[in-house]
């Protein structure tokens, strides 16, 4: 009888298998299917229309949900504040602002410039803007929950902004009240004297037009629109 030894040893296939593995393979070469986060981004360009009223630094906010102001109801503590005083900080910090931005300084009559907004978050498809005519009491212009969500890339929206009272400081116009350069007087104040609701602002009055109390003139007199604004997206 002929005792056959076995083809393979279990030493021989230890070592077969083990000279099988390839060296060159890195689980770095596999691809990677997670889908790239899509960016939007938007120019903001705002230009000042007006005669003789600085506009403060501009709140822009991205948002899905809430608004800056509405017609007939009560200022929040941050319109308020952006209002009398030119502060967006309050606004800009608001609990619904998804991105923010603002420009640096005061915006001049007849001045313009450029605000960038980028976010990730394709919920954010509203945008929204405030800013003070920093020679009155508490008005202000701006725009409020402007839909992007159908604006394509490289498309543009334009708008014309009015002018609106915070409904929080009676326009007295008087001395120490206006916190611009025709009086550098007082901003914020936290006591409510006027009709406590937004409304379209009726416009200054000014010494020249007989309220002798007055420290505007004629020239700090608004007509609408305050602003043009043009939104593209540019990614």
């Amino acid at each position: 009888m002929f005792n056959f030894k076995p083809l393979f040893t279990p030493a021989l296939i230890a070592i077969t298998l083990t000279g099988c593995n390839d060296s060159d393979y890195d689980d770095s070469d596999m691809m990677d299917d997670t889908p790239m986060a899509t960016e939007y981004q938007y120019q903001v360009t705002v230009k000042n229309l007006t005669n003789a009223q600085p506009l403060s630094p501009i709140a822009a906010i991205l948002h899905s949900t809430g608004e800056i102001w509405q017609l007939g109801e009560m200022a929040s503590a941050e319109l308020e504040s952006l209002a009398e005083s030119g502060d967006h900080s309050g606004v800009m910090g608001a609990d619904f602002v998804i991105e923010s931005a603002s420009n640096d300084n005061i915006l001049m009559p007849g001045a313009q410039v450029e605000i960038m907004l980028t976010t990730s978050d394709e919920t954010a498809s509203l945008l929204s803007l405030a800013t003070m005519l920093v020679n009155t009491n508490d008005a202000f212009s701006g725009l409020n929950q402007i839909d992007l969500s159908l604006l394509e890339v490289d498309a543009m929206l334009s708008f014309n902004t009015a002018v609106y009272d915070s409904g929080t400081e009676a326009n007295s116009e008087s001395a120490g009240t206006i916190p611009g350069p025709a009086d550098v007087g007082e901003g914020f104040n936290a006591m409510r004297d006027d009709v406590d609701f937004v409304s379209r602002h009726s416009g200054v009055v000014s010494a020249d037009d007989g309220l002798t109390s007055s420290v505007l003139n004629n020239q700090h007199k608004f007509d609408n629109p305050a602003m043009s604004v043009k939104i593209v997206r540019t990614q």
